[in-house]
């Protein structure tokens, strides 16, 4: 039996090259719709899913970004692993602008508007969220970059920050004085969602800037960005076209089995509408405690 790859294209990314056999796809979600059409096709011979973050002609801040969509979206498609593209600012000298980080933790600085659970509405479920990446998705995409001749770092410490303003200087120093990493918007509701899911997620960071707090660089803009950009994207796409064709069909982590015993809410006291809006993420689960 085959799997399908999702594919998550951030800043710079918005289509996939390569791929055969395209078809644009729109799901309807219990949460709206997502970010974009799908655009489903084969990539080395695997099936795989792509959906531009942003949106076509980046139409959405990421404050906007409809993350339960993109991910329920994912899922009713069939994916079980997501590799995730995006734009960040290095808070070290070490990370350089054009070198890819594959980040092993994240730390949430938003304002917690966004929605990012699946639950709620009268179902509970807490998920294991101490190693927030997949572990086996996260090695593959280090050696893949390490075998295309990239800058790569195989760890590193995420900020989500709210947006769309870059950092102040000050933020930027406080983020540094913790010991954090890199900068970005976006990854963390993904990662949690995609957990919530059982699906494997990994992001493939792309150091664009030094933020606003190096002394000798200027301080982070648009056309800084999109010139590093340019140049990420398409080691972006070398490493995607590396690893897809070798990602394993049998899942030996616990990604899949994520919520096995996270739900806490008794399944007769889940209220029948909820139980219809989470069917697709929590069905079997449901079927097991009653069997």
């Amino acid at each position: 039996m085959g799997q399908k790859i999702g594919i998550i294209g951030g800043s710079g990314l918005y289509n996939m090259d390569d791929l055969m056999d395209i078809n644009s796809v729109r799901v309807d979600t219990p949460w709206g719709p997502a970010s974009d059409e799908y655009v489903t096709g084969n990539l080395g011979g695997v099936d795989v899913v792509f959906l531009a973050r942003h949106g076509k002609g980046h139409r959405l801040t990421p404050s906007e970004i409809n993350y339960r969509a993109n991910i329920y979206g994912m899922k009713f498609l069939g994916v079980s692993r997501i590799l995730s593209i995006s734009a960040v600012g290095s808070l070290k000298e070490e990370y350089k602008p054009r070198d890819m980080v594959v980040p092993d933790q994240f730390v949430d600085r938003t304002n917690q508007g966004r929605k990012g659970t699946f639950f709620g509405e009268g179902c509970v479920a807490h998920i294991s969220f101490g190693q927030p990446i997949c572990p086996v998705l996260a090695e593959q995409a280090v050696a893949a970059g390490r075998r295309e001749h990239l800058g790569v770092h195989a760890k590193g410490t995420y900020v989500n920050m709210e947006g769309p303003a870059f950092s102040t200087k000050a933020e930027s120093q406080l983020y540094r004085s913790w010991g954090m990493d890199v900068i970005g918007m976006t990854n963390l509701y993904e990662a949690k969602l995609a957990r919530e899911a059982e699906i494997c997620y990994v992001t493939m960071a792309m150091v664009t800037d030094y933020d606003c707090w190096h002394e000798e660089e200027e301080d982070v803009t648009v056309e800084t960005v999109v010139q590093h950009l340019l140049a990420n994207v398409d080691k972006a796409k070398k490493m995607i076209r590396r690893i897809v064709p070798e990602i394993p069909v049998e899942r030996n982590c616990s990604c899949a089995h994520a919520l096995d015993k996270a739900i806490i809410t008794e399944v007769s006291a889940i209220p029948d509408a909820t139980k219809k809006k989470l069917e697709l993420i929590i069905g079997k689960h449901l079927k097991d405690r009653k069997s």
